[in-house]
C-alpha cells in the first residue's frame, strides 16, 4: 500500500473497537434470553446479571455509532485524497 492508502491508526481503533462492541452486545443479548428462560425473569433483576443486561441494551447502539464515526472519517479522507 502507498502512504495515501494507509489506515490511520484512528480507523483501526474505531474498526477494532465497533466490532469488538457488537460482538460483545450480541453474546450478551443471547445470554440474556438464555438466562431469561431457563431462570426466570426475576433471575436478571439482581447481582452481575443487571450489568449483562445493561451492555445488551447499550453495545449495539454503541457500536454503530462508532461504525458511522469511521465511516464519515473514511469516506472525508478518500475525499481528500482525490
Amino acid at each position: 500500500m502507498s502512504d495515501q492508502q494507509k489506515p490511520w491508526v484512528i480507523e483501526k481503533i474505531l474498526a477494532y473497537s465497533s466490532i469488538s462492541t457488537i460482538v460483545i452486545a450480541v453474546v450478551a443479548y443471547i445470554t440474556t434470553l438464555i438466562v431469561a428462560m431457563v431462570a426466570g425473569r426475576e433471575a436478571l433483576a439482581g447481582g452481575l446479571w443487571q450489568v449483562v443486561t445493561f451492555i445488551a441494551y447499550v453495545g449495539l447502539p454503541v457500536g454503530f455509532v462508532l461504525l458511522i464515526a469511521l465511516l464519515v472519517i473514511n469516506f472525508s479522507r478518500r475525499g481528500r485524497e482525490k
